[in-house]
């Protein structure tokens, strides 16, 4: 049966459009099983026009990441020229990525049952979520030239992580793997980055000098300091 090409001016609602469909049909015949000129028909182009914008069956999976990719940029882009603090930068833009998902969150359960199914898109999907992490290691060696990169990769890495963690949580049922969780578990690791971020720090130790009233028992005085060195609540 002949196909007419749906217009789409949007780049990213096209890669959205066929995102979508693709998922929908190897979830349910099977990755494996369905051939591309079925994916091309359920999203209303041509078997040519499909591979003009995706190179490849695995693309068609996550063909919605490069549009992704770009808004991560932007976003990177316009804090820096907000001179926002680079390392929440960062963070800022995990959130970003998990409010995607959050909002597909059925597209990203479909997906993740597909992926998990054949191996090579797991693999695909390793290669995808690195991506995410240079990124954020490339903004923040750009401004932040003075601070160690394995400083910078550590960071990148623990933003990552965390947001996987919890995306993955999220698609597997998980009802504590919310946005307001991920908030909580980046300004922890933002937290850190506060003692360790200028290398001269290790070389200039601070001394701090504290006063309590008479008669404060050492055990409060510990405490009193433990508390006010915690960066996150103490329960």
């Amino acid at each position: 049966m002949a196909t007419t090409d749906q217009v789409h001016t949007d780049p990213a609602e096209f890669a959205a459009h066929v995102v979508a469909e693709s998922i929908r049909l190897f979830s349910e015949r099977g990755y494996e099983a369905t051939p591309v000129d079925e994916v091309a028909a359920a999203a209303g182009v041509s078997r040519r026009t499909l591979f003009r914008q995706f190179r490849s069956k695995e693309d068609l999976i996550f063909a919605d990441h490069e549009s992704l990719l770009e808004q991560v940029t932007d976003l990177l882009r316009g804090e820096e020229e907000a001179g926002t603090d680079p390392w929440w930068a960062v963070c800022a833009a995990a959130e970003l990525v998990f409010a995607h998902f959050a909002t597909l969150r059925d597209l990203a359960v479909r997906r993740y049952q597909v992926v998990a199914r054949v191996p090579a898109l797991r693999d695909r999907e390793l290669v995808t979520t690195y991506r995410y992490q240079r990124k954020f290691e490339e903004f923040l060696r750009r401004a932040l030239p003075d601070v160690p990169r394995v400083r910078i990769v550590a960071f990148a890495a623990a933003v990552t992580g965390a947001h996987n963690y919890l995306l993955r949580s999220m698609v597997r049922g998980d009802e504590n793997a919310t946005a307001e969780t991920l908030r909580r578990e980046l300004l922890a690791i933002y937290g850190v980055v506060g003692e360790y971020a200028d290398p001269s720090s290790a070389s200039a130790p601070e001394v701090a000098v504290v006063s309590f009233p008479a008669g404060t028992t050492p055990d409060e005085v510990a405490e009193a300091v433990r508390r006010r060195l915690t960066r996150h609540p103490v329960p």
